[in-house]
């Protein structure tokens, strides 16, 4: 069985960490595979949203394989080969060009917050559960998932869940900013899919620039992200999207992208 899965539905794929026995927890090997595949999936033309999800309905995951610590943690410099590999699997997803969603059913816990803050946005189904148990395990968080965490939930509720290591239910995280859409379970996926294909009908080059426009404003708009912004914006001017949006704009009817 492979603990990665990845699944494909016209222009929408579906990376499913895929360890239910185990409420999906992520071992180091999948830290490694989560970067790997996310990164060839950002190249993927033909992939316009990536949904990331648990299998089953019992947890998108309940964090990083503890019982893998005492081999993978057991010192200072082991862990910080595996904070490398969870950092590059973070920072692949939050920096992937392509629009990201997280379906969170059941526990969200530890890593897998991580993994949910580094997409784009997040919708879970009702009862689910989140939390960040590191004060339990004398381990400090990431400072740029901390930095994703004040960014969503404000300073106080971020030092409040990294203080108390509690766990946050699901209308509170919907209150507080962590989660963007809250249904019931049984409505979740088809909400989730339906949505997406929403996204993958509109211009991909103006999708792709609005994610780098957001992401290059919380980064900090350098003159050489402006440069970047403005060259994007010229690509999808002089792009045949943009030819195809205006004459299907006039001739009312959906237009046809197909991200050049």
């Amino acid at each position: 069985m492979t603990d990665i899965l990845v699944e494909h539905d016209g222009p929408i794929a579906t990376v499913v960490i895929n360890r239910p026995a185990m409420r999906n927890a992520i071992s180091l090997a999948m830290w490694t595979e989560l970067a790997r595949t996310t990164e060839e999936l950002g190249k993927t033309d033909s992939v316009r949203a990536i949904v990331y999800r648990g299998a089953g309905t019992v947890a998108f995951a309940s964090g990083a394989d503890i019982s893998e610590f005492e081999e993978q943690r057991k010192d200072a410099a082991s862990a910080s080969r595996y904070n490398a590999a969870t950092g590059a699997a973070y920072s692949t997803i939050r920096e992937c060009p392509t629009p990201t969603v997280a379906m969170i059913f059941g526990f969200c816990m530890g890593g897998a917050m991580a993994v949910a803050m580094a997409c784009d946005v997040r919708f879970a189904a009702e009862g689910s559960k989140f939390g960040i148990p590191a004060a339990r395990l004398s381990i400090i968080y990431g400072a740029d998932s901390v930095g994703q965490l004040v960014d969503l939930v404000g300073p106080a509720y971020a030092k409040d869940i990294l203080y108390s290591a509690r766990t946050v239910d699901d209308r509170e995280a919907l209150a507080m900013g962590f989660v963007q859409r809250l249904l019931p379970a049984a409505e979740l996926e088809a909400y989730t899919y339906d949505y997406l294909r929403k996204v993958s009908d509109n211009a991909p080059l103006s999708v792709r620039g609005a994610k780098a426009t957001v992401e290059s404003y919380l980064l900090g708009l350098t003159d050489e992200r402006r440069r970047r912004l403005r060259a994007l914006a010229v690509e999808a001017t002089e792009s045949e999207d943009y030819k195809e949006g205006t004459r299907a704009f006039l001739e009312k009817r959906a237009a046809r992208f197909l991200g050049r």
